[in-house]
């Protein structure tokens, strides 16, 4: 069975706060037909320990701002800052340092799940006024 909608607005949600705390490498999977316990996984990339708190607040008030709010049954490694778990059940979110992320791998650990297409709207935006301004745009 594929992602459901809520998952799917979960993830989409948390995805684009990390954008817009410039996480990187952001990848959304669907694990629904591999795992009972989820149907997502969000994994995103920082730079540093600031960073990866900065993301987790962003998602956490992401997640809090929609309509039917969301907040994290479970939150693990916040103190090392270094991989933080935030568990929404339908969708677990993986925040790690960009070493943690290369050791773990857990994007090649879940490679045989299909991704859920996600694009930055800072870049859609991006594109749009690059075209806008393009000669003879109209």
């Amino acid at each position: 069975m594929p992602v459901t909608e809520r998952a799917l607005e979960l993830a989409t949600t948390a995805a684009q706060a990390a954008a817009d705390k410039k996480a990187q490498d952001i990848v959304l999977i669907d694990v629904a037909d591999q795992l009972y316990i989820t149907d997502a996984f969000v994994i995103a990339s920082a730079s540093n320990e600031r960073q990866v708190a900065s993301v987790v607040d962003a998602i956490e008030e992401a997640l809090l701002n929609l309509p039917e709010k969301a907040k994290p049954v479970r939150r693990e490694g916040e103190r090392q800052g270094r991989w933080v778990l935030l568990d929404y059940i339908d969708v677990v979110i993986h925040i790690q340092h960009a070493e943690e992320r290369e050791f773990y791998a857990l994007d090649k650990l879940w490679k045989d799940c299909p991704t859920i297409p996600f694009v930055d709207r800072d870049m859609v935006d991006a594109g749009a006024s690059q075209h806008d301004s393009a000669p003879g745009a109209a």
